[in-house]
């Protein structure tokens, strides 16, 4: 995996479209084009190229992305509990050994993006970094009090192995260099991941930014919180000004992300970052409207 340096010596894509060099089928059925955001968490996705040292080895619905440099890879999300064998052998599929991850991120402690962390751990002995809200939900396997979704939410495998980030730390395995922002909101321990991937002299700036639909259990009433909406609301101005060339998500289907990667869309756009937070923005404060109709529980 070592080598993995080599893939920036390919020709570089289109900045507007991902290449069509860039797919590493290996025989995996292709994503149905017509699948709603809730299908396809546990199939398994063709593992790609997106850019540079930058990879989807995620399933259908939930991403995982690998990202490699000359001193081991980093891999970010362990979608469910029924993903780390579709996210392995994509893994071994592109190339690389589970061994040669060094760490594992996640964006939130929901099951559909930590329940497999567990598992990878196993596979990789790489540690979890966390930001604190989220490690005791990592550590337990059990969703937090404060989450908003609390009533619906799952448990999923308990982590052995969670370290807690600090404020705003950077991850640094040799060249890899990939930055944490607090980004609370859909979950307290949101959070997003910019980096910077290059394919020979042209360089892009990827931001794996954090869900943030603010959804609930039909209890919770985010108007009622109003320390966590200022909280969310400076999250969506963290996502605003992002670097961010090439936006990813953990559900591929909230940025267009496998259609995208398949050149049926612009891969590259300077601007999604602050779309995607203009649309989480109006998306919160229509549900705050609504809540402020409703009386309180």
């Amino acid at each position: 995996m070592l080598a993995l340096a080599a893939c920036a010596s390919r020709t570089a894509p289109s900045l507007d479209r991902a290449a069509p060099g860039a797919t590493h089928e290996d025989g995996v059925p292709a994503c149905p084009a017509d699948a709603s955001p809730m299908d396809g968490w546990n199939d398994r996705a063709p593992p790609r190229r997106i850019f540079g040292n930058t990879y989807y080895v995620g399933t259908c619905g939930i991403a995982a992305i690998l990202v490699v440099g000359d001193a081991g890879a980093i891999l970010i999300d362990g979608a469910t509990d029924r993903a780390p064998a579709a996210i392995l052998a994509n893994i071994r599929a592109l190339g690389f050994a589970p061994r040669d991850i060094r760490r594992l991120l996640n964006t939130h402690e929901h099951m559909d993006h930590a329940g497999g962390l567990a598992g990878l751990q196993r596979a990789t002995g790489a540690p979890v970094l966390a930001r604190a809200p989220a490690v005791a939900t990592l550590r337990s396997g059990k969703p937090g009090q404060d989450d908003p979704q609390l009533g619906e939410l799952a448990g999923f495998p308990a982590v052995a192995d969670v370290r807690t980030l600090s404020e705003a730390e950077t991850v640094r395995i040799g060249d890899l260099v990939l930055q944490s922002h607090a980004t609370p909101g859909h979950a307290p321990g949101g959070t997003s991941w910019t980096w910077r991937s290059c394919e020979g002299p042209r360089c892009l700036d990827i931001a794996y930014v954090d869900s943030h639909t603010a959804l609930t259990d039909g209890h919770y009433r985010f108007a009622d919180h109003p320390g966590y909406v200022a909280a969310f609301e400076r999250s969506l101005d963290t996502v605003a000004g992002l670097p961010c060339d090439l936006l990813l998500t953990p559900h591929p289907a909230a940025s267009n992300l496998l259609a995208r990667l398949h050149g049926e869309a612009p891969l590259v756009d300077a601007g999604a970052c602050k779309a995607f937070s203009a649309n989480a923005r109006t998306n919160l404060r229509v549900r705050l409207a609504n809540e402020r109709k409703e009386p309180s529980r």
